[in-house]
């Protein structure tokens, strides 16, 4: 099929002195690529004399600098030509709402009619045709789908590329099943400009040649799913395959499949041991980076799963999960030849609800964003077997289509999409496995889930984020404020509001009644909250903590006892207030039935009021479910002594700006609950060890009462050819403002040999300081400056570091230990501060706070060894293979001044280097020549 023979496209790119054309900024570089018979024939680049500086940062972006253009035509001069070159074709860009209003803009000011030409946006194209990408940027999408791209934010190189992604586009297009191509049709209409006319004349054209559907796919309403593989369930499984003791055996098995490591074989030689004793229930593996870790307990584990007994393993993260069931099972299963099946858990709200999605599609016109992510899931349904959103690749769920399309977890019978929901297939498939991946939050709140069978083993890796993981899942808020929001709008939906139910329907003797009762009650519940607020602000001189943010909210730390344990006015109010609450939702659910029941034929004003009440009783569960967590918290003393609580007042000066969190300070009663679920558990990690000992890893894990087993690996290749580890000596101080000039200096000067730079830092208003100071370096202009909290969400800057050519993340918190960059090797990692806790942090200060109370020296048994952990997982972000080599440089001069110092040089594998400042950039620049 070839639905644009007859057309010509031409593709055009602008380089621009800035992006508010109306700001007196102008074009400097006309870039254009015609496409006839859906191939590229020819290209046009003119370069133009705005009349005007070329900002600093355009020319970084652009490398068109004044000299470039200050002897070229103006834009008069190019006008007519760009006129004639534009004129019968249909108008093409990588976001065409930029480049042609722009031009428009330059035309009219200088005398020449505005362009009238249909208009295409690839951006849109680009996102619904290639679904599961993970950016749109132009110079992503080429490297991604393998255009040639040569000069990228060149107008000449972006138009050719954007015309052979255009081409691209259309032939993936073309290939959709006609149900797709008409739902696509359908939906189009609200695209930019008219790209909508690329899907209703391919889904026309495709009409005409009346294609079959391929067998590949099946037909459910007009949804185009990929068929689904249905698995008998398994009889139990037995197995000839008993674990290879001898090393030689194992050599063998190896042989051309993976490298054979010594130290690797002795760690799955103890894990077997382990798994076979029946006596041991934990062991502790501390295994270097790199020593490959994940096959180690994947192979011992393998050979025990054949009696329907599984392997559940935990993980931080998502990006982990992927690599084991998508890299290391299959090399596992290559390696044993072991029939075993594997299976990602993950909570039902990753998949999509089909019979969700199919109303979503259905209703009111949406958005622009929901129109295109609605577009992008139909393209996406004809290629995933799984419906797991994360095959998305989004960078947040926030958007509200995600409220009616992601799963709820119920089991799906009698609705169009039962047979094949992605959620009933999910559990049907996690049923069937042999080894279940999961992440350690979705432990913590399942472990009691029947979906791991019977005395399963457990592995639980990255361990050392176990706990925080587990204590983050237990932590929750009370937004009184919110809540007062919502009864306030849902007031408004039943009395005050042109479509109210008042105004609708207030002539109705039973509406009346519900109604006249329910008013007074919301207002009573208002004033029920209020009197909470003010009871927990009434402590306010108890606080252990107080805090003042940079959003101007004020937090005020508590210890449960200082806040609740003679406050028995603030529990009979709860209880108050959980009665009422309680007899609103019912209530407002009595006026929901009824107008469900009603018969008129008020269309389209009644759904959305329909709609918005199911909303606000949805909200009111959430509220009713919260208040009863926090009631069975507060009834619950033994459990109560180990939460702390945070007021967070939106407004210090008013008590009716209060909120409530509550987290959890010692998390071992839930962690033995869980270890009691398990058999054979294996902590592992790369960093467990404190001082060379497990002392805190075993306390803080809850792992006393266990018999516990201790191993520590050792690195399978030589570190000190891999690694360098440089500190400074001449800092300036750390309170010395001169202290932030001086590492904006190193980033601006000493980098230019290096391609992906970690700087890990402890505060995130320094790294705001930081960010805008190098933003526009002429210096860095080739690398892509990622900031925490200021360049988009953690996954977001995760993606782009990965695929830029050049980067550097200015990164606190989690990217210490919480962040892996599978996909590219780090140059460089830059300690600006060792990794201490701020004091100041309310968790920090209750946690601290409650060991002091029990006597134990902070500093020395918690502030410490959590610095040392995140010091070692800092440089573990450098080294995670053979493969890598890198540089590891401390700034901060406390590792050589202070007492302490000597115990972080004690964690570094090789030899650290003295260096000054003046010898940095000699010592960065000539790494790679060692």
């Amino acid at each position: 099929m070839a639905s644009f023979l007859n057309k010509t496209f031409a593709v055009v790119d602008l380089e621009t002195t800035g992006t508010q054309h109306e700001d007196n900024n102008h074009i400097i570089q006309f870039g254009c690529a015609i496409i006839k018979n859906l191939k590229v024939v020819k290209t046009y680049s003119f370069m133009i004399n705005p009349h005007c500086d070329i900002p600093l940062a355009v020319q970084n972006l652009t490398h068109i600098h004044n000299e470039d253009v200050k002897k070229e035509k103006d834009f008069t001069y190019y006008a007519p030509k760009i006129i004639k070159i534009l004129r019968g074709t249909i108008f093409v860009a990588h976001n065409v709402n930029f480049d042609l209003p722009f031009l428009n803009y330059e035309l009219v000011q200088h005398g020449f009619e505005a362009l009238t030409n249909k208009a295409i946006d690839t951006v849109e194209l680009a996102k619904i045709a290639f679904p599961t990408l993970p950016s749109y940027k132009l110079s992503d999408l080429t490297t991604q789908l393998e255009i040639k791209h040569i000069n990228p934010h060149k107008a000449d190189s972006d138009a050719y590329s954007t015309a052979i992604l255009l081409i691209r586009i259309i032939h993936k297009l073309e290939t959709l099943p006609q149900a797709t191509l008409n739902t696509l049709s359908s939906l189009a209409h609200g695209l930019i400009r008219e790209t909508s006319w690329i899907f209703s004349t391919i889904a026309d054209d495709s009409r005409k040649n009346k294609r079959p559907l391929d067998k590949q796919y099946q037909q459910v309403r007009n949804i185009i799913l990929q068929k689904q593989t249905i698995l008998e369930a398994n009889q139990p499984q037995t197995s000839n395959e008993t674990f290879p003791l001898s090393n030689k055996t194992k050599r063998e098995m190896f042989k051309g499949k993976i490298f054979y490591r010594a130290s690797q074989v002795k760690l799955i030689n103890r894990l077997n041991k382990f798994i076979q004793n029946p006596h041991e229930r934990a062991l502790l593996v501390e295994a270097p980076n790199g020593t490959g870790k994940t096959f180690s307990y994947l192979f011992a584990y393998a050979y025990r799963l054949y009696s329907n007994r599984k392997l559940i393993v935990a993980t931080p993260t998502k990006i982990l999960q992927n690599q084991i069931i998508s890299q290391e099972i299959p090399q596992l299963l290559n390696v044993t030849k072991l029939d075993l099946k594997a299976e990602v858990v993950k909570s039902s709200s990753h998949y999509l609800d089909l019979d969700g999605f199919y109303q979503s599609l259905y209703q009111n016109t949406p958005n622009k964003l929901t129109l295109v992510m609605q577009m992008r899931i139909l393209v996406w349904l004809t290629e995933t077997k799984t419906g797991d959103l994360d095959e998305l690749q989004l960078t947040s769920y926030q958007a509200p289509l995600f409220t009616q399309i992601t799963h709820p977890g119920d089991a799906r019978v009698g609705s169009n999409f039962a047979d094949v929901d992605f959620w009933n297939l999910a559990r049907h498939r996690q049923e069937e496995a042999d080894i279940l991946i999961t992440n350690h939050a979705y432990l913590a709140n399942h472990y009691n889930d029947s979906i791991w069978g019977q005395n399963p083993y457990l592995v639980i890796d990255e361990a050392h984020r176990f706990v925080d993981n587990v204590v983050s899942s237990r932590n929750d808020s009370f937004q009184f404020e919110s809540l007062w929001g919502e009864l306030n709008h849902l007031r408004n939906l039943l009395y005050y509001a042109d479509d109210s139910v008042f105004n609708q329907y207030g002539n109705d003797v039973q509406f009346n009644f519900i109604l006249e009762k329910l008013n007074p009650q919301i207002l009573e519940l208002i004033e029920i909250i209020n009197q909470l607020q003010r009871l927990l602000t009434a402590k306010s001189e108890k606080a252990v903590n107080k805090n003042i943010l940079a959003n101007g909210n004020l937090l005020l730390s508590f210890q449960a006892q200082d806040l609740f344990m003679q406050n028995n006015k603030f529990k009979t109010k709860l209880a108050e207030f959980q009665r009422k609450l309680e007899s609103i939702r019912q209530q407002t659910n009595q006026v929901l039935f009824k107008l469900y029941s009603e018969t008129d034929n008020s269309g389209t004003e009644k759904d959305a009021l329909l709609s918005e009440l199911n909303t606000q009783i949805d909200l009111l569960d959430n509220y009713i479910s919260q208040s009863y967590q926090l009631s069975d918290l507060l009834h619950k003393e033994n459990i109560l002594q180990q939460e702390g609580f945070i007021v967070t007042l939106t407004n210090p000066q008013d008590p009716l700006s209060a909120n409530l969190s509550w987290i959890m300070l010692d998390a071992s009663n839930e962690l033995k609950q869980i270890y009691n679920r398990f058999s054979h558990i294996c902590f592992v990690s790369a960093t467990l060890t404190s001082e060379n000992n497990f002392d805190f890893s075993v306390k803080r894990l809850a792992l006393s009462d266990l018999r516990i087993q201790k191993y520590i690996g050792r690195s399978t290749f030589d570190l000190k050819k891999h690694l360098e580890v440089l500190a400074v000596t001449d800092m300036p101080e750390l309170t010395n403002p001169f202290y932030e000039k001086t590492l904006s200096q190193i980033l601006e000067n000493d980098l230019s040999k290096k391609q992906h730079v970690l700087v890990l830092m402890t505060n995130l208003d320094k790294i705001s300081e930081i960010y805008s100071t190098i933003l526009n370096s002429p210096s860095l202009r080739d690398f892509e400056i990622l900031a925490q909290g200021i360049t988009g969400s953690n996954n977001r800057i995760i993606k782009r570091f990965t695929i830029a050519q050049k980067a550097i993340i200015l990164g606190a918190d989690s990217f210490w230990e919480g962040i892996d960059f599978h996909e590219c090797s780090i140059d460089l990692v830059i300690v600006a501060k060792l990794p201490f806790e701020s004091p100041d942090q309310p968790n920090v200060k209750l946690r601290q706070k409650l060991l002091y109370q029990q006597g134990i020296n902070v500093f020395q048994n918690d502030t410490m060894p959590r610095a040392i952990i995140r010091f070692r997982q800092g440089m573990g972000r450098l080294i995670r293979n053979e493969k890598d080599n890198g540089q590891f440089l401390i700034l901060d001069s406390r590792i050589w001044q202070k007492d302490y110092g000597k115990d972080f040089l004690k964690t570094i594998p090789v030899n650290t280097q003295k260096i000054c400042l003046s010898e940095l950039q000699s010592k960065l620049d000539n790494y790679d020549k060692r």
